[in-house]
């Protein structure tokens, strides 16, 4: 993808990824926009942080948001991203303390869905998330970004992948970190998710008519990267 990298440094595209919870989303996006030397930009860890800030100080309990209080918090919760060298990829911050780790813990999973549904949530967050692409140069992963944040994004993708290898995934990787979790509730946690993602009212998770779909479902990240390098040599060619 070399020669996609040296087509990106002049035409700077913005790239829109879409998607179920625990698709593979931000893994995907963090390695095309190394790859591309793009800014990648994780729009869930944004929602994630504001679900942390909020059980961390009262306005969420038992997973339920008291929404006017979480409101009122807003304008406290300021978020940066910073590069992680040992990573090779940014960390989220809020109010200058990294909480990459916290915010993918299972309380916060539990309650994502509900603060993000929020109206005045999503507005201040939407409004940060297009500053930070108006240069373009960026992939932006998240629900909404093809069809509310960036609607006329070069190119949009969706991706998909079975619920059951969703959980997994997900459950996989919360035992890497430590933390005594079931698959059974994971999965059933993943699929509440994607219920409440498509029926919310504003901004529900839906493919844009012009979006791409990838089915990931039997795919390794490589075999990924390989599929998108036709259409990304398309739409580059276009810009």
């Amino acid at each position: 993808m070399n020669s996609f990298r040296d087509n990106s440094q002049n035409k700077k595209i913005v790239i829109a990824v879409d998607g179920f919870s625990s698709g593979g989303k931000s893994t995907f996006a963090r390695l095309l926009a190394a790859r591309l030397g793009y800014i990648f930009i994780d729009t869930g860890a944004m929602y994630r942080a504001v679900t942390l800030y909020g059980i961390e100080h009262g306005a969420i309990r038992n997973g339920v948001p008291d929404r006017e209080r979480l409101v009122g918090m807003l304008g406290e919760i300021d978020i940066t991203f910073r590069f992680n060298p040992a990573r090779q990829a940014s960390d989220i911050y809020v109010r200058g303390e990294c909480v990459e780790e916290k915010i993918r813990g299972i309380e916060v999973s539990a309650a994502v869905s509900s603060v993000s549904s929020i109206p005045e949530v999503r507005r201040k967050l939407v409004a940060m998330q297009q500053q930070m692409g108006k240069d373009k140069g960026v992939v932006m992963d998240g629900r909404d970004i093809g069809t509310v944040v960036f609607p006329d994004a070069e190119l949009k993708l969706f991706m998909t992948a079975d619920p059951g290898v969703r959980a997994r995934r997900r459950y996989e990787e919360l035992r890497a970190r430590g933390e005594d979790v079931s698959l059974e509730e994971i999965e059933r946690n993943i699929r509440e998710r994607d219920r409440a993602d498509q029926e919310r009212e504003v901004s529900p998770l839906r493919k844009a008519a012009d979006a791409v779909v990838l089915d990931n479902s039997g795919m390794t990240l490589a075999q990924q990267m390989e599929w998108i390098e036709p259409i990304l040599a398309e739409r580059l060619g276009k810009a």
